[in-house]
């Protein structure tokens, strides 16, 4: 039976750019990010005939990345991906899907005798803001915005009991412990039909990223929380309720797990249970928790 190409796509991967604005005011700011493209069409002769033809080299890929970012803002990184994913099925008849998604590394303006420094800047987090947009050939455009690798601990206020028990449960129930995550939250947008109704949401996308790790970090902080799954879905639910113009939320949360010690070998020391305050955190195997939560069909924007 003759073989069939069922799928494709191709581009570039990690194109580090970082872009430099000068402000009127003297001030400048900075943006570094990471991008990657991926072109589907017409492109199965470049696998099946030898046909490079049809492939807008991946090399051509990294330096349109480039000219956009020269050429247009790159703030909020929505725009800037929607710009991206459109010109490749705009440009290129023969191109008709681009997926581009940005991480955006973090730069925090420094503080320096008090003031705002106006060009120095450091790294104080490892959380990352990321985008993924997807333009299909008269489909318009679909993005969805995310927060990556934001790491979180509470030394209390977390509880697991009650949960289904059978011949090989061994874990115990607790109403006391260490729950830390590494938070990774995608975001949906409503479709948007053109790169001028993106435009129109420009005001709005900054604010939803702020609203959506404020309300993961309150939550996480606030919260007393029954069980990691609980909690992840009260965050999605206010996250809906806060940004209108999102359609669903996606989390996913592994359990960074720290274990109590069993000291008592040692002249009788306690610290288990009520008496613990040292314990061994745990690379793996860790606990995964995912959700997806979405608007009620009956809801209305």
């Amino acid at each position: 039976m003759p073989a069939q190409l069922s799928s494709a796509r191709y581009g570039k991967s990690n194109v580090r750019i970082l872009k430099r604005e000068l402000h009127p005011d003297g001030t400048q700011s900075v943006v570094e990010m990471t991008v990657e493209s991926l072109l589907e069409g017409d492109i199965e002769t470049s696998y099946t005939k030898a046909d490079n033809s049809v492939i807008v080299a991946t090399d051509t890929q990294k330096q349109t990345a480039y000219i956009t970012a020269k050429q247009n803002p790159v703030t909020p990184p929505e725009l800037y991906a929607a710009i991206l994913a459109n010109h490749y099925v705009t440009t290129y008849n023969h191109i008709h899907a681009a997926h581009i998604t940005v991480v955006v590394h973090k730069w925090t303006r420094m503080t320096v005798d008090g003031k705002p420094h106006p060009h120095s800047f450091l790294r104080d987090g490892s959380e990352k803001r990321t985008v993924y947009a997807l333009a299909r050939e008269g489909k318009g455009i679909s993005i969805k915005s995310g927060l990556k690798g934001l790491l979180v601990l509470k030394s209390t206020g977390s509880a697991f009991y009650g949960f289904h028990r059978d011949e090989y449960t061994q874990l115990p129930e607790t109403w006391d412990r260490i729950l830390s995550t590494e938070v990774d939250a995608a975001w949906q947008w409503k479709m948007f039909p053109s790169i001028p109704a993106v435009k129109d949401a420009v005001a709005k996308f900054d604010p939803a990223f702020q609203s959506v790790t404020k309300i993961t970090t309150d939550t996480f902080a606030k919260d007393n929380s029954a069980s990691v799954q609980n909690t992840m879905y009260k965050m999605s639910d206010q996250i809906l309720e806060a940004v209108p113009l999102v359609e669903s939320v996606d989390y996913s949360l592994p359990n960074k797990h720290y274990f109590e010690i069993d000291l008592s070998w040692h002249r009788g020391i306690k610290n288990t249970g009520k008496n613990a305050t040292v314990y061994a955190p745990q690379s793996d195997p860790n606990g995964l928790i995912e959700c997806t939560v979405s608007r009620s069909p009956k809801s209305k924007l």
